[in-house]
């Protein structure tokens, strides 16, 4: 059954009448007894409990705090079992909240808290509502295991979530199912909004990247009113609903082949009010029999989407041709760019700045003018030479499905994110007409 909360660390408390509670307070500050990362509860029975370094917290202090700070009090410690984290706590990042709160309730079960066990917590992890998503080299140290399940209730307290789960690497099965195990909750069903756009899906089956929101942004920008789309690589829907959403798309062919995508694509599309305007092609891509249909075609699949080229071209209308939107991982060598020496700073603005794009600014010329283009200053020459090497191969499959040949155009190179170190994830809008008949 999944939790409505996590238990906190117990933390021992003084327990006093609500009339002596300033006295108490103030005797402990002096002491330095005081444990300021919670609150001073009122208990049921209406006394007060003020929470203390237990570990500091002796017989004579309590002799004192009876007979001499405020005789006639009661005096009794106890310990609360769900504290509740003071403003200053809560005023804490939330890793050394975690830390805190791991590290004492680590501590209560007689396991002497490390320099290695501190190395092992997590550093940072996705939020998916109340379920936290924890990247795989964290909790690696054996002695955790002995520490299992309780361990895992703890971490959701610290960080204010009821569900907990954590991943692995990508299954290399070609559904890109993650590997992630629920630790705690009984489901990994999820929702995320973007851009207005309602996405749920099982995170134990599914992907979902907070690093492609700039590209979802873009794509709900583009105009593609009355135009059909291929979504070869749909997923859950990242890129199939804000065309269909938000760019006014009128019709999107979804291809998924993961299972577990397509019942979240087909629950999203009913849940985003497009599902009339779309088909879901459960499959193998490759094997699509859709021809001559599509004014767009979207390649969101990384590190490549080249296995998909040939139907992406199939796919195109044969009298207007369309564009090609194509994802790909790609290589760049630190000293190796076009840039002037000592111009980092120009990067960093680049990528702080998503919408910047290499835009080629010629309209009508032939295939071969498409590579004389002006390049940015922040431009990656990897970025460029890959993409000429696309263009050129996707303007070779497009005269040998169609038998004549189209004239093809770089629009933009679009930097999505980091990938890896000197990786990056990029997208290449390319245009592709058929060449009109002559004579």
């Amino acid at each position: 059954m999944d939790r409505t909360g996590g238990k906190s660390a117990a933390v021992v408390a003084v327990v006093t009448e609500p009339r002596f509670t300033q006295r108490y307070r103030e005797y402990l500050e002096k002491q330095e007894l005081l444990e300021r990362q919670h609150r001073v509860e009122k208990m049921p029975d209406g006394t007060v409990a003020l929470p203390v370094l237990g570990e500091a917290l002796t017989e004579q202090h309590l002799r004192e705090l009876r007979n001499r700070v405020a005789p006639g009090s009661t005096c009794v410690v106890t310990q609360l079992l769900n504290p509740v984290p003071s403003k200053k706590a809560q005023a804490c990042s939330p890793a050394q909240r975690l830390r805190l709160e791991v590290s004492r309730w680590v501590e209560g079960r007689g396991v002497t808290w490390s320099a290695q066990l501190e190395a092992d917590l997590p550093r940072s992890w996705q939020r998916h509502g109340d379920l936290l998503l924890l990247s795989e080299d964290c909790f690696q140290a054996k002695q955790w295991r002995n520490l299992e399940p309780e361990l895992w209730e703890t971490v959701a307290s610290a960080l204010g979530v009821q569900r907990l789960a954590k991943r692995g690497r990508v299954s290399p099965d070609g559904t890109r199912t993650p590997a992630v195990n629920l630790l705690l909750g009984d489901h990994g069903w999820v929702e995320h909004v973007d851009n207005g756009i309602r996405y749920k899906f099982d995170v134990t089956q599914c992907m979902f990247s907070f690093g492609n929101i700039t590209e979802k942004l873009r794509v709900a920008s583009l105009p593609c009113a009355g135009e059909v789309l291929v979504d070869l690589y749909a997923g859950i829907g990242y890129f199939t609903l804000p065309f269909l959403v938000h760019a006014g798309a009128a019709f999107v062919h979804a291809c998924e082949w993961n299972p577990y995508a397509v019942v979240a694509l087909r629950n999203n599309l009913e849940l985003n009010g497009v599902a009339d305007r779309c088909q879901i092609h459960f499959g193998d891509n490759r094997k699509l029999k859709l021809s001559n249909i599509a004014d767009r075609v979207n390649l969101g699949l990384i590190p490549s989407s080249e296995e998909g080229w040939p139907i992406a071209c199939q796919t195109l209308r044969q009298d207007a041709g369309g564009i090609l939107h194509i994802h790909q991982n790609v290589e760049s060598f630190p000293g190796k760019t076009l840039q002037p020496p000592g111009s980092s700073e120009m990067e960093k603005e680049y990528w702080s700045s998503p919408q910047q794009v290499i835009t080629n600014q010629l309209k009508n010329g032939a295939a071969s003018d498409s590579r004389r283009k002006m390049l940015s200053a922040a431009t990656k020459p990897e970025w460029q030479r890959w993409a000429e090497a696309a263009e050129t191969r996707i303007a070779t499959l497009l005269q040998q499905v169609y038998g004549k040949p189209w004239k093809t155009q770089i629009l933009h190179i679009q930097p999505v994110k980091s990938y890896a170190p000197h990786v990056d994830h990029i997208v290449l809008d390319l245009e592709c007409r058929p060449c009109p008949l002559v004579g």
